[in-house]
């Protein structure tokens, strides 16, 4: 086994693996100390130089990875990449004196979900129901704008903060479809002038909230389902060839020994 095969090996190990997970939440709680203008007061540059050296894991981390499977094979992972990305944030020299980079540096919390493999499943899910959602979203668009022209005009003249015009319109009809106050902040008083005005706004909440939100969640959750599927097959795949291999090799020393016998 060459060094690389014994490197590849030694950081696919699971203790490996959730040694950095450990050092990644660690370096999340250094992250949020550091807003704390109390904390930085009272052990500032111990916080700093420990952030500093978890830096330096993450990216003694990617540079052994890069060398074990090869630069190309590394950047082939998608994973990979949103690792490199994020730990090159902080490697920039200039990070530390622009603000916004500063606080990009939280983003390493996110290597977890490359870190962990089940996190993984749960954005692969979600990232494979995005092609099926953007027809739900169009019907979800489709059905905003109409709503939202219908409101302007119904109820635009006398409420005018709030369907005044098609923006105000959308957004309180946003408001109304989370369910957030739309009860007593937005549809009774609408009532109370236009008593009729819950033919429009139940029938609204039901198609919105009750079905297109529902399923959205229906989508993720299939695809979730079938990224938990696609993996099992993997690994029972995996598992059938190891042991095909094994029959093939007991059959090669069956064989051996009986023409040594012969």
């Amino acid at each position: 086994m060459s060094h690389r095969d014994r490197l590849a090996a030694f950081l696919d190990r699971a203790d490996v693996r959730n040694t950095i997970i450990g050092i990644i939440l660690f370096n999340s709680v250094l992250l949020g100390l550091e807003t704390s203008d109390t904390v930085m007061g009272a052990a500032g540059p111990l916080i700093m130089m420990l952030d500093r050296i978890c830096l330096a894991i993450f990216t003694l981390e990617i540079l052994a990875k890069m060398y074990a499977r090869g630069i190309i094979t590394f950047f082939r992972s998608a994973w990979n990449v949103f690792d490199f990305f994020i730990v090159g944030i902080a490697l920039l020299p200039f990070a530390e004196n622009v603000s916004i980079l500063r606080a990009l540096r939280v983003l390493r919390i996110l290597r977890i979900i490359s870190a962990a493999p089940r996190l993984r499943r749960v954005i692969e899910g979600f990232l494979s129901a995005l092609p099926g959602m953007a027809s739900v979203f169009l019907l979800m668009g489709m059905i905003f704008y109409i709503a939202a022209v219908m409101s302007t005009k119904l109820y635009g003249d006398t409420f005018p903060d709030w369907f005044g015009t098609l923006g105000l319109s959308a957004y309180s009809l946003f408001q109304i479809m989370t369910l957030e106050s739309w009860s007593m902040g937005i549809v009774r008083p609408v009532m109370e002038v236009h008593p009729g005005a819950w033919a429009f706004f139940v029938p609204f909440i039901m198609v919105t909230t009750f079905a297109v939100v529902n399923l959205i969640v229906g989508l993720i959750v299939n695809s979730m389902q079938d990224a938990h599927h696609a993996e099992d097959t993997v690994k029972t795949d995996a598992y059938r060839d190891e042991v095909l291999a094994r029959l093939e090799a007991i059959e090669r020393r069956l064989a051996d020994g009986r023409q040594n016998e012969v």
